[in-house]
């Protein structure tokens, strides 16, 4: 297991989630593309605003397209 994943194990415990339900490099991957493509700023609030519309029921691949081809733009 590596730190990210032990992190990871440790933040669901806290947070009452499923470590197995979090795609780490989906949300990393999307990170990257905003910082490299935007501002670095806008990777953190990119990844929160994904974890919004997830909660509220959307796909989270889907999302990330969309959020990764929206800084690509």
């Amino acid at each position: 297991m590596t730190t990210i994943d032990e992190f990871v194990t440790a933040a669901c415990a806290e947070l009452g989630l499923q470590p197995q339900e979090v795609d780490t490099a989906l949300i990393l991957d999307l990170a990257r593309e905003v910082a490299h493509n935007t501002l670095r700023p806008a990777a953190p609030v990119s990844t929160y605003l994904l974890g919004l519309a997830v909660g509220k029921g959307g796909d989270a691949t889907e999302l990330a397209a969309r959020l990764t081809a929206l800084a690509q733009a």
